[in-house]
């Protein structure tokens, strides 16, 4: 089998994902990898000039519900399921500076 992947691919991926990949792991997505594009290369050889292009495999028509709106939930009983309500809002984390 020729590998249509590479050591550096593999390597260059898992540090995208932020996973840390052992030699015989990079070893074993570059073989899997490969197999995968292999099969997906061998798709463009079958044959569908007799097949009709379809956007879903089922039939299906625009199916919408009537938008009708709806009481929302008391905000007490929703703060009540908060950990920690200050002043009617959820205290949160800071996540930025000032």
């Amino acid at each position: 089998m020729y590998l249509l992947i590479n050591r550096e691919d593999v390597k260059k991926t898992a540090e995208l994902a932020r996973l840390r990949l052992t030699d015989d792991e990079i070893d074993d997505y570059q073989n899997t990898l490969s197999e995968i594009l292999e099969a997906a290369n061998r798709l463009q050889d079958v044959d569908t000039a007799a097949v009709d292009p379809a956007a879903h495999a089922v039939e299906s028509v625009n199916v919408y519900r009537d938008d009708v709106p709806k009481p929302g939930l008391d905000r007490d009983d929703v703060l009540r399921n908060g950990p920690h309500v200050v002043d009617g809002f959820f205290r949160v984390p800071r996540i930025m500076e000032e």
